[in-house]
């Protein structure tokens, strides 16, 4: 059993994303990403933001200093080697502070070095006086410090101390620590602010930060969206929640922006989310299970562990075959329509249905189902009369469509970076008289395999706060995605004020 001691007045975040997280292969942000970022980071309540390694390249150079004179309240770090002309690089660039990684293990210092330990001493020691007399805040780091000589790595960290050094920091390189060996290691690292530098390899990063902040630790390296190179770092948004939630510790982190800055992140460095990632996935604070949706509606706590807005989301409630009388009711209400008993027990047979047979169910299909049960008539606003899209690789993908908007013939053309992306822009103008709308999302499913396969295209639109899914499904994927999105258009601009009730039992 490992006892955790929350008693500090302060818990500090740096932030590596943009050094650590950006070693994601195929990863590679701009210094105005880089920048766009930073200032998220700061604005969030992130202390100190490792914005990369000057010694990398030119770009690396220009984001450090796009960075440091931005004027962000939070510090601005580069990584360093135990090298005079990094130290250099990162005062020209304009950096606060060094992250002076140094490495301490036999593995690193033999092999990777090919150096002694009184050598790499030797030049922790002589960097570090190097950087203080550049007015420089050093963090001297331990790399691959879980494969550490203690006693060693305790001497090093004691001596750079004595010679300036301002924070330490333990690293676990590839992920090797566990809860109790960190319980065991970090207190005898203390006598400076320490920070736990944790990496995913076994999926312990998370638990071992957790349990280096409660053995004594004041610093947590993190990365939004655990980003960083092979499994990753501890995620930033996981620990701020596990600290708030399950150790009722304040950490001064704005939570109800994670969300905004875990998109925009997953956004600029291209890594989808997982589905079920924790705090930002999907399915994070999404239900589809009649139980689940039940006690939701009662009580949001039966089955969740957190308001969803407390880091900037919301609740979803999905259907599909697990659905029950009370989230499919919930939806209907949403959507404008009040079905009686008869007609409610009717569309969740209906839903059930077409869940079984695999298929994900959307508003539009919940909405054409409650339509065809209540025998309500639902006059398309869109009509597609005809659409063409030309692609090549000499040619730039053009769409044009004529369409029939409220009665009235529409024709447009458009020009897109690919034929889907030529034909959903032309469908937006075309339409824009009956009111913007905006595509949030667009997913695509293979049915079957081959090149015949059905594709199943899933869209999320938006209007005037309003959103809706919809779908389609076709060979040609062009036809699949016009099709879903025609669909969802047709059920954004049906009349606000439609009855959409029966008087029939």
């Amino acid at each position: 059993m490992i006892t955790l001691f929350f008693d500090k007045k302060e818990i500090r975040f740096l932030d590596t994303t943009l050094r650590d997280g950006e070693q994601t292969p195929g990863v590679s942000l701009t210094p105005e990403q880089k920048l766009e970022i930073a200032t998220a980071l700061s604005d969030i309540g992130v202390n100190v933001i490792e914005a990369g390694s000057a010694i990398a390249s030119e770009g690396e150079r220009e984001a450090i200093k796009l960075i440091s004179e931005a004027g962000l309240p939070a510090e601005c770090c580069t990584y360093s080697r135990a090298r005079t002309g990094d130290i250099d690089l990162a005062v020209e660039s304009g950096a606060d502070s060094v992250h002076l990684v140094i490495p301490v293990s036999d593995l690193h210092i033999e092999k990777k070095m090919g150096k002694t330990r009184d050598e790499v001493f030797k030049m922790a020691m002589e960097t570090t006086e190097y950087a203080k007399e550049r007015e420089l805040i050093v963090e001297l780091s331990g790399e691959d410090a879980s494969r550490a000589d203690q006693d060693f790595l305790k001497g090093l960290f004691k001596a750079g101390v004595e010679h300036g050094a301002d924070r330490l920091c333990f690293c676990d390189t590839v992920g090797l620590m566990t809860p109790e060996r960190v319980k065991d290691y970090i207190p005898k690292l203390c006598f400076a602010p320490l920070s736990i530098h944790c990496h995913n390899d076994l999926g312990f990063a998370l638990p071992n930060t957790v349990a280096a902040l409660g053995a004594g630790a004041s610093c947590a390296h993190v990365t939004v969206n655990g980003l960083g190179e092979r499994a990753g770092n501890t995620s930033f948004e996981e620990l701020v929640m596990s600290l708030e939630k399950l150790y009722d510790f304040r950490t001064g982190i704005q939570t109800e922006k994670l969300y905004k800055l875990s998109t925009l992140v997953s956004r600029l460095t291209r890594v989808p989310l997982a589905t079920n990632k924790p705090i930002v996935g999907a399915m994070a604070f999404t239900h589809e299970s009649g139980i689940h949706a039940h006690g939701l509606m009662k009580d949001s706590g039966t089955y969740e562990p957190m308001h969803p807005e407390t880091v900037g989301r919301t609740r979803r409630i999905v259907l599909g075959k697990h659905s029950g009388s009370a989230s499919v009711q919930a939806a209907l209400t949403e959507l404008g329509y009040k079905p009686n008993g008869k007609q409610l027990a009717e569309i969740v047979k209906r839903i059930k249905e077409l869940g079984d047979s695999g298929i994900k169910v959307s508003d539009a299909d919940v909405m054409a189902i409650a339509d065809a049960v209540m025998l309500l008539e639902c006059r398309p606003v869109l009509s597609m009369k005809q659409f063409t899209v030309v692609s090549g690789n000499t040619v730039i993908p053009t769409a044009s469509v004529t369409m029939s908007v409220n009665g009235e013939e529409v024709t447009g053309a458009s020009t897109g970076t690919g034929p889907v992306d030529a034909a959903l822009k032309v469908l937006q103008q075309s339409v824009s008289v009956g009111g913007d709308i905006t595509l949030e999302d667009y997913h695509v499913d293979a049915i079957t395999g081959g090149t015949d396969a059905v594709v199943d295209v899933t869209v999320k639109l938006s209007r005037d706060g309003r959103v809706i899914t919809s779908r389609g499904a076709r060979t040609d994927i062009i036809e699949a995605s016009v099709e879903a999105v025609l669909s969802g258009m047709n059920r954004l601009l049906r009349r606000e004020n439609e009855d959409r009730s029966t008087d029939t039992d």
